[in-house]
């Protein structure tokens, strides 16, 4: 199967859940993510602002941030480069690219004291590999910071034995 056909599959078993059945599916996903180990002993973690259609961080990037984390998430900007800027509250969130909520907040470009990225993907296999939504924004971020320990999200239907891969695209530590 290529990533085409990949991402098409993930879409269909989406449509098979109402947004209500997706928020309950979130709860235990993001119960694992609150209680993961570099969750807890992170300052300064790179999250992502959920789409409809992915595991829901909205509440858990705000509980982080009320317990004094460092919150950073991704804003894209064009000719598929994204910036990574302050998280400074739900307030701070403003439509972007894609219809996207993106943060308001100072620019990041300090990479070096992120100690977790929290990712998301169409589908993600054993091995961590990541199918995204295909425009790269994530891999070309990514291999700025090879170091960072990489957390891929999504819900377990996302899951499959094999995701196809290319060498541009970056492996996950390992998968929520």
């Amino acid at each position: 199967m290529n990533k085409s056909e990949l991402r098409q599959l993930i879409r269909e078993r989406k449509r098979q859940y109402s947004n209500q059945a997706l928020e309950q599916l979130s709860l235990a996903v993001v119960s694992r993510l609150m209680n993961h180990p570099r969750v807890q002993q992170a300052s300064t973690l790179l999250l992502y602002y959920s789409l409809p259609d992915e595991v829901n961080t909205h509440e858990c990037i705000e509980q982080l941030y009320r317990m004094g984390k460092t919150i950073l998430l991704p804003k894209v900007i064009d000719d598929g480069i994204m910036e990574i800027r302050h998280y400074t509250g739900a307030e701070s969130m403003q439509l972007g690219a894609f219809n996207i909520m993106e943060p308001t907040g100072d620019l990041s470009t300090d990479y070096a004291h992120i100690n977790l990225a929290i990712v998301p993907g169409m589908s993600f296999d054993p091995s961590g590999n990541r199918l995204g939504r295909g425009k790269g924004y994530y891999d070309r971020f990514l291999v700025q910071v090879p170091q960072l320990y990489k957390i891929g999200m999504c819900f377990d239907f996302q899951k499959v034995a094999e995701v196809p891969y290319e060498k541009t695209d970056i492996r996950m530590n390992e998968v929520l």
